[in-house]
């Protein structure tokens, strides 16, 4: 079939309004390894900015030799058992009842592999939940009271999860409900929080492997039941070997609805550097915001951020609004980038 160059950019523009972007000459795509040569990429770990401790060590485990699934969830397990971060595993903020449940992804790109867990209680390490569930189950998901007992079954300690930090927290905001209930007020310069925390962590290694993982309690105050976007594969994160992984962390409900970790692996895949994938991924996040969660100008009136990886160990991350940083360590050790932004704050 031959196309008129008119027809050709038609077809084009159609394609980038969809969310495709056609190859550009001179892009970047992954390097095609000579044929029996061995891969040789950059070692590398990308995190939301809440992992720049985490980077280091999975960085670390990796270049030691560990597989970079395991080097990225023994750096999200940093967060998740610190009891003082209040966005992920033990001490998260809880959802409306007080109960914390926590939810994780994981993708193992080797072996084409995914777990995940939501709703899950007692458990504070959701990522390792999330791994037993992809090595030793034929499914992907596993949630709520089936989540716990399969967590239990396989030796995972229950503990519990809400730290008397979260839960002086959640009676704060639950005497602000309503000023006529029988919960006592508290001084009116006490700021009520309200995190949609997480954290995301995406590891390549010299031989061009990857792993990626998403971890997180969720939005503070959440109904009861409500997941997410982290434990969803191909939203909170997303791995594929022979091109990258991303992930993110922000409005969860809004980077369901675009798919967005996968959209901006497939970005990757189509010439895109990461940082501009993660950019192109946000406009579609806005094209699908519902207008009542627009302000001004058809901003979003939420933050959301996506972490990117390539293959050959390129990285990049943008945000919705300026001032967004990441984590990343490669060779010259770990640190916070500034992240690209649609719109200035």
């Amino acid at each position: 079939m031959s196309w008129s160059r008119r027809e050709f950019l038609e077809r084009s523009a159609a394609l980038s309004a969809a969310g495709f972007l056609p190859r550009l000459p001179g892009a970047w795509e992954a390097p095609a390894p000579v044929a029996g040569t061995p891969f040789r990429g950059r070692p590398c770990v990308v995190s939301s900015s809440n992992g720049i401790r985490g980077v280091q060590v999975a960085y670390d485990r990796m270049v030691a030799g560990e597989d970079p699934l395991d080097a990225a969830i023994a750096g999200v397990n940093i967060q998740e058992l610190d009891p003082d971060d209040q966005s992920v595993g033990l001490g998260g903020l809880p959802n409306e009842e007080g109960v914390v449940q926590l939810d994780a992804s994981c993708m193992h790109g080797p072996t084409r592999r995914a777990g995940a867990v939501a709703c899950l209680e007692g458990i504070a390490t959701p990522s390792l939940v999330a791994k037993a569930v992809m090595d030793y189950t034929d499914h992907v998901m596993l949630v709520g009271e089936g989540a716990g007992r399969f967590a239990r079954a396989m030796g995972f300690k229950e503990q519990n999860l809400l730290t008397d930090k979260s839960r002086q927290d959640w009676m704060r905001w639950k005497s602000r409900l309503n000023p006529n209930d029988a919960w006592l007020d508290h001084s009116e310069d006490i700021r009520i929080k309200f995190t949609t925390g997480t954290i995301n962590m995406n590891a390549v290694n010299a031989a061009g492997d990857i792993g990626s993982v998403t971890t997180t309690s969720g939005m503070a105050w959440k109904v009861p039941g409500r997941i997410g976007d982290s434990p969803i594969v191909g939203a909170g994160q997303y791995c594929d070997n022979t091109v990258g992984a991303a992930g993110s962390t922000g409005r969860g409900e809004a980077n369901i609805k675009t798919c967005g970790a996968f959209l901006v692996v497939e970005f990757m895949r189509q010439g895109a550097p990461p940082q501009q994938a993660c950019l192109k991924a946000l406009e579609r996040v806005v094209a699908m915001t519902e207008a009542r969660l627009l302000g001004p100008g058809g901003r979003p009136r939420f933050d959301l951020e996506f972490y990117a990886v390539t293959k050959a160990g390129d990285f990049g991350g943008a945000t919705l609004y300026s001032g967004g940083r990441f984590a990343v360590c490669d060779e010259r050790g770990a640190r916070l980038e500034a992240a690209a932004s649609l719109f200035r704050r």
